[in-house]
């Protein structure tokens, strides 16, 4: 019997979803299908060895131009199979310091 330990609501598709790992510094790419998503997470199934990569942390990339993307890092392995956590930064660095709109004296 397994245990649901993932929070959020998952959705599971029926035939995966095409989408890539890459490294964070872009040394190895690997094609995968992504089995389910929720918003915390991911279930995945790498096609190839994932031996020797560096996988604590890495992007999912969900568009072939690779401007859709997650940044990872690794919950689980079985097998060809990943779970994965998606990386929050936090809240945006606070919507990038609040800048202020009063106006410049020049």
């Amino acid at each position: 019997m397994v245990t649901e330990r993932r929070k959020g609501e998952r959705i599971t598709f029926e035939r995966g979803i095409t989408a890539h790992m890459m490294g964070i510094d872009g040394t190895w790419r690997r094609d995968c299908t992504m089995e389910d998503i929720s918003e915390t997470g991911a279930k995945l199934t790498v096609e190839g060895s994932i031996e020797g990569l560096h996988l604590k942390e890495f992007f999912l990339l969900l568009s072939s131009t690779g401007l859709a993307y997650r940044r990872c890092e690794l919950a689980w392995v079985n097998g060809n199979q990943l779970g994965v956590n998606f990386i929050r930064t936090a809240a945006k660095k606070k919507r990038l310091g609040r800048r202020s709109a009063a106006p410049l004296d020049v």
